[in-house]
């Protein structure tokens, strides 16, 4: 409950849901459990309701098709970023908290790209101001470099690096699936 918790505080502040994430000391596993799982379990789910409104066009194996690669492309993206982060970056690495924060701040930052995705699956049409949603991550991860402590000097490039594999990762990895599954 205490990942939700903190995905609440950050979607009001991002400021200070930085500071409880800090504070709740919560294990990237315990994270990933109790809040991330479950939201990539509810955005496959949602693949699926458009063949309510458009039983013609979206076929059950193509919605499953859907609903698997929306799994992975953020389980998957969630695992390179960190791999690459923790690379490009090793001092946020040295000790057990610092990878325990690293990977933390992916994770809820990653969250406000899926809850958007979530609410565009289930929408019967396009409704454009979702997609600016997922804009938002961008101010969580840029609000979280001070749970990380990076270095003042090295935030800018850490930021787009990090937002560029946080934010583009999925992206890239559901274009690379969909070209092998078709």
């Amino acid at each position: 409950m205490a990942a939700w918790k903190n995905i609440a505080l950050l979607t009001i502040s991002p400021r200070v849901g930085w500071e409880e994430v800090e504070a709740s000391g919560l294990e990237t596993e315990r994270v990933m459990s109790s809040a991330y799982y479950p939201l990539l379990a509810l955005l496959s789910v949602s693949c699926f309701v458009p063949m309510i409104y458009d039983h013609n066009e979206y076929t059950l194996s193509g919605c499953l098709i859907d609903a698997i690669i929306a799994f992975a492309k953020y389980l998957v993206s969630y695992f390179i970023a960190s791999y690459l982060l923790s690379g490009f970056y090793p001092e946020l690495t040295k000790s057990k908290l610092a990878v325990t924060r690293l990977n933390n701040f992916i994770l809820y930052s990653s969250v406000f790209l899926i809850v958007p995705e979530i609410l565009i699956n289930v929408m019967p049409g396009l409704f454009a101001p979702l997609y600016f949603l997922m804009v938002f991550s961008l101010l969580v991860a840029y609000r979280g470099l001070d749970h990380l402590g990076v270095k003042k000097g090295k935030r800018t490039k850490f930021f787009i690096i990090a937002a560029c594999l946080i934010a583009g990762m999925p992206v890239l990895l559901s274009y690379l699936f969909h070209l092998l599954i078709n």
